[in-house]
């Protein structure tokens, strides 16, 4: 069993930053891929952020410049990073991780944290 655990969601007023954090957990031979998706009401689930085990990224066209992605492997976390927030930025926020159990791989998605940005 792998436990992804979120932290660091909230509100903000525009402009504002915040830093989110996702610690996988369990049986875990090897963590590949982790990265950050959003789901805003009555839309799509969409990719914010990515990062290799080798630390290569990948964003999204909207949040390069505003967000950095980042992870500890040895603590198998990957963090995000936001600045200047905008309110189209509110969402909940989705940690994934591709997780490597040696016999088989696997991919999973954290519970989500509330990303709220209103003046």
């Amino acid at each position: 069993q792998v436990q992804l655990v979120e932290s660091g969601g909230g509100s903000v007023q525009p402009g504002g930053s915040l830093r989110l954090s996702c610690a996988a957990s369990g049986s875990i031979f090897r963590v590949n891929s982790m990265g950050w998706y959003r789901q805003a009401p009555g839309k799509q689930r969409e990719l914010v952020a990515s990062i290799t085990s080798g630390g290569s990224t990948d964003y999204a066209d909207s949040m390069k410049g505003r967000f950095t992605i980042s992870r500890d492997n040895a603590k198998n976390t990957v963090y995000l990073q936001m600045s200047s927030l905008k309110p189209e930025d509110t969402a909940v926020y989705l940690c994934n991780a591709v997780i490597d159990h040696y016999t088989f791989i696997n991919n999973y998605w954290g519970q989500g944290t509330q990303v709220t940005v209103s003046s």
